[in-house]
């Protein structure tokens, strides 16, 4: 999936789930070392881990960031 996300430096999320889990995360744009870290850091998580772990965090007051936009295309991948 991909998944455009707002109010980040990131423009764009690319990431699989497969049988539950995160894969292939994928960050364009953005701080790329702490962006690529985060991607191997959830690479293979159960996708509700990730999302408990990763929601609601905040960056420079903005009111998301780019692990809490993963978390809106999480949820969006679902319900759709």
């Amino acid at each position: 999936m991909t998944y455009k996300t707002t109010g980040t430096c990131a423009q764009h999320i690319n990431f699989d789930i497969e049988d539950g889990k995160l894969h292939n995360v994928q960050f364009i744009g953005g701080c790329m070392g702490n962006l690529k870290a985060i991607s191997r850091l959830i690479e293979g998580m159960p996708i509700e881990e990730a999302v408990s772990k990763l929601e609601g965090l905040d960056c420079k007051g903005r009111g998301t960031s780019c692990s809490d936009q993963l978390t809106k295309a999480i949820k969006e991948a679902l319900n759709s």
